[in-house]
Order: structure tokens, then C-alpha cells, then sequence
């Protein structure tokens, strides 16, 4: 691994950390003695070497969680996850801020609200290229009033509604604010 590479996995690390790190701190759990540490995690975290004894207990734990991820990974993984980090990197502080805020909102939703966006993330990531590009050039070419609009109509309707207008948005025929689509 070369030096530039294994740097970027330990900035990798303790990006991964980073998002484990709220379960972990929850979780009042010992710190781990470097010899713990597997050879490879020693290897990732040899410049945390001398000062490891001082890092909190979570902290160790958290750098560990993220570790075992890292290590699990396919060079493939590996790689793409080192390009989100670089891109993440590039993003201007406002816009990491806010990047945070709207993940802390995300996590701060009911479990099955939650599922519901990933089912609808799926849903769209599983559209062809065009049609995903089609939609987004929709939606930015709409005032932001309008999305606002839609936004809060479709987080009122029930999830048959949201079937129905997904059914009508596939044939082409997106849903109108407007028309129905309100609890009952």
C-alpha cells in the first residue's frame, strides 16, 4: 500500500468512524489496547500508535467499527469509497453543513418513514439514466414555492396515494398538487 494510499485510508477510517460514531457514543463500552488491534488495524492506525492509550474509550471504539468495515471491503469498495471522500473533501464547509443537518434530520425521522425514503431512493435509482436526468431537470425547473408545495402534499398523503401518483408519474402523467391525494 502506498503511502498516499495508506493515508487516505486512515482519513477513510475515521470518516467511517465518524458515522458509526453516534451509536457508538451511546454505548458506555471500554476502550481497545492496541495489542486488541489486528495486524492490519495496526497497520491503518500507526500514526494513532504512540497517543492510542489517550483517545476516549468511544473514540477507540468508533476508529475500530470503521476499521473492520474498511478491511471487509473489495478493492472496488475501497476505491469508490476513497472517491466519495475526495468529493466530500471538494464540497465547500456551508455545503458539508448542511449536508450534516439534512443526514441528522434523516436520522431523527420514525423508522418506518425512514424506510419509506430508501424505498423511494431504490425506486428512483433503479430508473433508467434518462429518465432520472428527466426528472431531476423537472424538479429544478420548478419555483421553489411549488416544490415546497409538493414536498408537503406528498408527505400528507398515505402510501396507497404515493402508489397511485407513482403509477401516474411512470405513465408519464405527473401527480398535481392539487388534485386529491390528502389523508382522509
Amino acid at each position: 500500500m502506498t503511502r498516499i494510499n495508506r493515508s487516505l485510508a486512515v482519513v477513510l477510517a475515521a470518516w467511517l468512524f465518524a458515522a458509526a460514531w453516534p451509536v457508538v457514543a451511546q454505548e458506555a463500552r471500554p476502550g481497545v489496547a492496541w495489542d486488541a488491534l489486528s495486524v492490519e488495524q495496526q497497520q491503518l492506525f500507526e500514526r494513532f500508535r504512540d497517543g492510542w492509550d489517550e483517545l476516549p474509550p468511544q473514540r477507540q471504539q468508533a476508529m475500530v467499527t470503521g476499521s473492520e468495515r474498511w478491511l471487509s471491503m473489495t478493492p472496488e469498495q475501497r476505491e469508490r469509497a476513497l472517491e466519495r471522500w475526495r468529493k466530500w473533501e471538494s464540497l465547500p464547509p456551508e455545503e458539508r453543513q448542511l449536508i450534516r443537518q439534512r443526514w441528522q434530520r434523516f436520522r431523527d425521522l420514525p423508522p418506518e418513514e425512514r424506510e419509506r425514503l430508501r424505498d423511494d431512493y431504490r425506486r428512483f435509482q433503479s430508473l433508467p439514466p434518462e429518465r432520472r436526468q428527466e426528472l431531476r431537470e423537472r424538479w429544478h425547473e420548478l419555483p421553489p414555492e411549488q416544490r415546497q408545495r409538493m414536498r408537503e402534499h406528498w408527505r400528507q398523503m398515505t402510501p396507497e396515494q404515493r402508489a397511485e401518483a407513482r403509477q401516474g408519474s411512470q405513465s408519464g402523467h405527473p401527480p398535481q398538487a392539487g388534485r386529491g391525494g390528502g389523508r382522509r
